[in-house]
């Protein structure tokens, strides 16, 4: 009998297994479990144990419906801080210790507690917390029941973002807890946001990233200070170079290790791996001469709470272990202070989502999916390049579901570029049959499609479509010339090299039906889709989410507006010609595919009056169009918005392109 198809509801059976941490110099690792929950129509996370010698069955570590995530060992590796949201659905750090027991909540912070990092003698731990200038742990805020609805006074641009909703008027402080006493005092404080990175092994510094400048609204740069736990003097050690983050400590406390870029390309700047000597009190760029981003960048609509963990140092204060993007993969790299970068662990097709080495060199517990698997940890053994899988969560679901796999191919466009992508056969492929093709476009655009699962592309495999993605220019992965080739030019060789992508399809797979093409995207994925059809009648069906069609108004409505129409369209107000001439609402005279909008209520990034314009233009000239807002939900409704809306989401993409193709 033949396997079952994947369908929406599957998620539900799905478990996403994120943020392993391996104990210092040990063999226990605890990770995190997340599971969508149908009836509640929530999100649960758990912790869980393994022995990666015994390679035991794991073991639960915590209960119940809550979400408890980022686990971290205290130095002695005889316990765990981690984050929950159990007590009244404020998230506070918790103490497990791994004797066995309950955990002990530490914090009782009024605006919650997050990020927790122990002090190297495991008797403190800081964290992040948010407070209005001013304002004390210990002071009390209203009951929700009490609270009336107040005006909203507005004096900075930067007062929503599409993650947090309106600004509330406080701002993210540093604060330390005595493990012992749970007393909390607060390290930083006053009008500008901290964010917790490390605690140095000898105690001496605590390091955070932050933007002190006096004009946050127009300064977009995130620069790295020492702290002194005892007097809270502050130190600058990246000068305002650019944007910096994901700091880490060697073990003898001498050197700190970075990912950040000097904004050369704004937002399109590769991220790079700098050290900082504090002998020498000097910062430098490892891989200023490397042509590959660090880092994660892979887009996926699946794993929940992932961690990128910066650089791991070994016990030689020398190597350390990384993240970077290249090609469609995501590759486990090898560094030292010298300069060497290697691949550690270069798989044909791997996205590695997760890495804790415990500060060895010899061995790491690595998260990697792909386009036929979910995503499982595995323990590594570096010297001999023995992988071995810890953790089989979705065994049930990929033993009984048609998993569709997909191949890679690479073709040079009319302007002899190299461009990327893959082709995902339909379920219970047929040779002989021709089947309808659906081009799928990421947002970014400076993300990168990759060899990692992806449950939409499965439901429109599941339905029998071939599934063509690509990573067009401005896509991460092929280096700074790539990425940055989309700025300034969007509707241009991006649209371009969408559709010799859909022409190399065609040619290359036979099976291919010309007369049925779909495409989608969302986010920049949304603007193309839109733009698409504005400029070619080819598709039968498009199906725009969270997109973009008017850069006139969104300049003043997203919460991103006004700096990334400049950075991204290199426009503002000042050229209202050129604005509209990017706009996918310019084109609606020529717009003849039947379009479904869908859009959240509340995305702040591309604000829903981005899609009422374009529906309302559209059924002005009697076009095909359908518009669907959801409720309570952002720009992330795919990824992490609520899962009733998520399956929902799903199906109307899938019955708008049953409908039409």
């Amino acid at each position: 009998m033949s396997k079952r198809t994947v369908v929406p509801e599957d998620l539900f059976e799905l478990k996403s297994i994120t943020d392993p941490q391996l104990v210092a110099g040990g063999k226990d690792c605890i990770y995190v479990e997340t599971v969508m929950l149908e009836e509640e129509n929530t999100y649960s996370s758990n912790l869980y144990y393994l022995n990666v010698e015994e390679k035991s069955e794991p073991r639960q570590l915590t209960f119940g419906e809550n979400r408890n995530h980022t686990p971290r060992w205290a130095p002695d590796g005889r316990s765990i801080a981690f984050v929950s949201d159990r007590k009244e659905g404020k998230s506070q750090i918790f103490i497990l210790s791994m004797d066995g027991g309950e955990a002990r909540q530490l914090t009782n912070i009024n605006a919650g507690a997050t990020n927790p990092v122990w002090s190297a003698d495991g008797k403190q731990i800081a964290f992040n917390t948010s407070l209005k200038d001013g304002e004390l742990l210990s002071d009390q805020l209203p009951a929700e029941s009490n609270k009336k609805p107040m005006p909203l006074e507005v004096e900075k641009m930067k007062y929503k973002s599409d993650a947090k909703g309106f600004w509330d008027g406080k701002f993210n402080q540093i604060a330390i807890a005595d493990v012992e006493t749970a007393e909390a005092t607060l390290l930083t404080e006053g009008t500008n946001d901290f964010q917790l990175q490390s605690w140095s092994p000898d105690g001496k510094y605590i390091v955070a990233v932050a933007d002190l400048s006096e004009d946050i609204d127009t300064s977009f740069k995130s620069d790295v200070y020492l702290i002194d736990p005892q007097t809270k003097e502050m130190k600058n050690i990246t000068g305002g170079e650019g944007h910096f983050g994901h700091v880490t400590w060697s073990p003898n406390s001498k050197k700190l290790g970075m990912f950040g870029q000097t904004r050369e390309y704004e937002n399109a700047t590769l991220a790079k791996i700098w050290i900082y000597d504090l002998e020498e009190n000097a910062l430098s760029c490892l891989t200023n001469e490397w042509d590959v981003l660090v880092g994660d960048y892979t887009v996926g609509d699946f794993q929940q709470g992932t961690v990128t963990p910066g650089i791991l140092w070994g016990e030689d204060n020398n190597s350390f272990y990384f993240i970077a993007s290249d090609h469609g993969n995501t590759v486990l790299y090898y560094g030292t202070i010298d300069g060497a970068m290697y691949p550690a662990l270069l798989e044909p097709r791997q996205h590695v989502y997760g890495l804790s080495t415990g500060g060895s060199l010899e061995r790491a517990v690595i998260a990697i999916s792909t386009p036929t698997h979910p995503g499982d940890l595995y323990l590594l053994q570096v010297s001999t390049g023995d992988k071995q899988q810890l953790t089989n969560v979705n065994e049930p679901f990929l033993h009984e579901k048609a998993i569709a796999d997909v191949e890679s191919f690479q073709f040079k466009s009319s302007d002899d570029w190299d461009i990327h992508g893959w082709l995902m056969k339909p379920a219970h492929f047929e040779e002989g049959e021709k089947y309808p093709l659906i081009v799928e476009i990421h947002g970014g655009p400076h993300a990168m499609y990759g060899n990692t699962y992806f449950h939409e592309f499965q439901t429109l495999a599941a339905n029998g479509y071939a599934v063509l993605f690509i990573n067009p220019r401005g896509s991460h992965g092929y280096g700074q010339k790539f990425v940055d080739a989309v700025r300034g030019d969007y509707g241009g060789k991006d649209y371009e090299d969408i559709m010799e992508a859909v022409d190399y399809a065609l040619a290359a797979y036979d099976f291919i039906d010309a007369d049925r093409l779909g495409v989608t995207g969302g986010s920049y994925g949304g603007f193309m889709t839109n733009w698409i059809i504005g400029h070619t009648d080819r598709f039968k069906a498009a199906v725009t989410q969270r997109s973009i069609s008017n850069w006139i108004s969104f300049y003043g409505v997203s919460d991103i507006g006004y700096y990334f129409t400049d950075w991204q369209i290199k426009s503002d107000l000042n050229d209202i010609e050129k604005l509209w001439k990017h706009s996918p609402l310019a084109y609606v005279n020529e717009m003849n595919t039947p379009l479904l909008i869908l859009h959240s209520e509340k995305d702040f990034r591309c604000p829903i009056e981005q899609a009422e314009q374009l529906f309302i233009a559209l059924k002005d000239r009697k076009k095909e169009a359908k518009f669907v807002r959801f409720p309570e939900a952002n720009h992330e409704l795919s990824r992490s918005g609520k899962p009733n809306l998520r399956i929902s989401r799903l199906h109307y993409i899938n019955n708008w392109f049953k409908e039409y193709i």
